[in-house]
């Protein structure tokens, strides 16, 4: 496990029912994004970053109405204020704490 970050329009990630992302906004933002590749190894959903990371791979998957990654490094944290922005949504801690600027969250590992 790690320290999952979600992109959510709710105000608790977890109770999203009235608040979702769909699959089609979601997949959209990929398509309209030149950072961003499905890779559909991972699922339908699952969408690479390509831009220079300290992750291997940096990813963002689709889930429940919820964009999600696990451990992002900052340069991914920072792409997902973006795509909050652009998705009308927040970026959001597994735990509930809202990140709303690019030096909330700074996250470089070896």
């Amino acid at each position: 496990m790690g320290v999952e970050f979600y992109i959510t329009r709710a105000d608790f990630w977890a109770e999203n029912d009235d608040a979702q992302i769909t699959s089609e906004e979601w997949l959209s933002c990929v398509d309209g994004d030149d950072e961003l590749r499905i890779d559909t190894r991972n699922g339908d959903y699952h969408a690479l970053w390509l831009w220079p990371s300290r992750n291997d791979e940096p990813w963002l998957d689709w889930s429940a109405g919820n964009i999600y990654t696990t451990w992002p490094d900052t340069g991914l944290y920072r792409k997902m204020l973006k795509l909050a922005t652009r998705l009308n949504a927040k970026v959001m801690d597994e735990g509930g704490t809202v990140y709303s600027d690019e030096s909330d969250w700074e996250y470089d590992h070896s």
